[in-house]
């Protein structure tokens, strides 16, 4: 679904782009008119996300096949909001340097409904269990649009995404923790379409995945889809709300995780 509506929103662009007419007769020096907002060199945004959670981990130790741990149904985390980041240095009128930090933590405590295993170690149901997790979701990129126009562009993004997750467990006998790293480069497209001078629609879905390409004890990958629309007030300062949503999987030796969050966020940003 996230796939689809990403390609209808990138070949929308590219049809209204190509049916937008041209501002420049034969013989006529063409005539620039770029929306309000596509005239900036740095765009530093802040946001904030509501995404749901759904997040399972495996971790094995000592030769101790290690439980699939649902944070949500075993553990308790609850749906939390977190701030993020993006940052744009833009050289030139089709070249983007994209930046992009979220930094996110769950913390619980509740009473198992069931025996697990974990990192080697037994938590039992008897006793209350402690959760934190701490995930960090980085993003490098790069995007030329290599159809742009005033009224929008479509691009390509070459992109690596750094996830570094530590997950801890605790109970006033054991506490055990996690921790995983994993680089992961995606490709993806990028459309966006003014419906306004000032209003526009942004899709963009991006990513890949390791497979077995480093063999089979290290695979991961990554899938990041956003879609949002800006209301710009003027060149300088715009206004936002989207969804957006992360799917992350790795297997690393003894380790697994599969992550899941989407939901709606806020935020604005300031160019300069």
């Amino acid at each position: 679904m996230r796939t689809r509506a990403t390609w209808i929103l990138v070949w929308s662009a590219i049809l209204f782009l190509a049916a937008t007419p041209a501002r420049a007769q034969y013989g006529a020096k063409s005539m620039s008119d770029p929306a309000t907002g596509e005239t900036y060199h740095v765009e530093i945004g802040g946001y904030l996300w509501n995404p749901s959670p759904d997040l399972v981990i495996a971790s094995e130790a000592l030769g101790i096949v290690g439980s699939r741990i649902d944070f949500v149904k075993d553990l308790g985390i609850e749906k939390t909001t977190f701030r993020q980041l993006r940052t744009v240095l833009r050289p030139g009128r089709k070249h983007r340097l994209r930046f992009e930090y979220t930094p996110i933590t769950y913390d619980a405590v509740g009473t198992l409904k069931a025996n697990i295993v974990f990192n080697g170690i037994l938590y039992p149901v008897s006793l209350p269990v402690q959760t934190e997790l701490k995930w960090k979701a980085y993003r490098f990129a790069y995007e030329y649009d290599f159809l742009y126009k005033d009224r929008g562009f479509v691009g390509v993004v070459f992109d690596a995404k750094y996830t570094d997750i530590q997950a801890t467990l605790s109970n006033v006998i054991d506490t055990e923790f996690v921790h995983a790293r994993a680089p992961i480069p995606t490709i993806g497209f990028i459309g966006r379409a003014y419906v306004a001078p000032n209003i526009s629609i942004t899709g963009e879905l991006t990513g890949l995945g390791s497979g077995g390409l480093f063999g089979e004890d290290y695979r991961a990958h990554y899938v990041d889809f956003d879609l949002y629309g800006t209301v710009n007030f003027n060149d300088h300062v715009g206004a936002q709300v989207g969804y957006r949503s992360f799917n992350v999987f790795y297997h690393l030796k003894h380790d697994d995780g599969n992550l899941d969050l989407k939901g709606l966020y806020v935020g604005g940003a300031f160019r300069f």
